[in-house]
């Protein structure tokens, strides 16, 4: 004979259904956790079994050492220097531009280096009828010497060096539309070529193995005039060593 559910045989009914549910829920995920931490494990295992990457072969790694085997070395940069124009101007000008030397080292402290150097700047001159403003005038130098490295690290390397050569004037850049016999009016040298050389050092802190930035002072000497007249100059700029003594 059919017999209709109580409202609580209902809700016995399928709070049993859902109770079976859930446990079946709870026991599926209890088996992927399980599966999980097992392969985990394996993992685990598997990995401490492998041998470890060598150092040399990793892809950190210290820097190569600065050896200063090196044969050739070039360097670039910007130099600066103060300079007089005229044999009998009262003030000083300032020349800018670059500078290139090469030097080939025959040990490892003494080098014999090639130097060229271009500077152009504005100078102040006498007053005068012709030129208002500051004229310009430039210089190529070109010199020949030595370097001798005194003191030398993974770090820094400290040259002494000593350049001779002549220096080659353009003063009358500004002026050659004077006429030549009012140029003493103005005070400038005329165009000349003319002894010059650097004495002085330079310190070179290394990046890498075969790159430095460099920072050079120098005193000038040159006898563009009657006698010879002492100067000072500086430069910073890049070394590049290349080759393998």
């Amino acid at each position: 004979m059919l017999r209709l559910k109580t409202i609580g045989e209902v809700r016995t009914t399928g709070a049993r259904k859902t109770g079976n549910r859930a446990v079946t829920v709870v026991v599926a995920v209890g088996f992927l956790m399980a599966g999980a931490v097992q392969g985990r494990a394996q993992g685990t295992v598997s990995s401490s079994t492998q041998r470890p990457t060598p150092v040399a072969t990793s892809k950190i790694a210290g820097a190569a050492p600065v050896t200063y085997d090196n044969k050739y070395e070039i360097y670039g940069g910007l130099n600066f220097m103060n300079f007089q124009a005229g044999q009998n101007l009262p003030r000083r000008m300032n020349l800018g531009g670059g500078e290139v030397l090469g030097t080939y080292w025959l040990t490892s402290r003494i080098g014999l280096g090639a130097d060229y150097r271009f500077d152009a700047g504005t100078t102040p001159v006498f007053a005068n009828a012709f030129v208002n403003n500051r004229p310009l005038v430039y210089m190529h130098i070109g010199m020949l010497g030595a370097q001798y490295r005194w003191y030398k690290n993974q770090y820094i390397a400290v040259n002494l060096h000593g350049f001779g050569g002549v220096g080659a004037g353009t003063f009358t850049y500004s002026t050659k539309d004077v006429p030549p016999q009012y140029h003493p009016t103005i005070g400038l040298y005329t165009n000349r070529v003319k002894p010059m050389a650097a004495v002085g050092g330079s310190i070179d802190f290394n990046l890498k193995k075969n790159w430095a930035i460099r920072f050079s002072p120098d005193l000038i000497l040159e006898h563009f005039g009657t006698e010879t007249r002492e100067f000072v100059g500086v430069s910073g700029g890049v070394v590049y060593r290349i080759g393998k003594r």
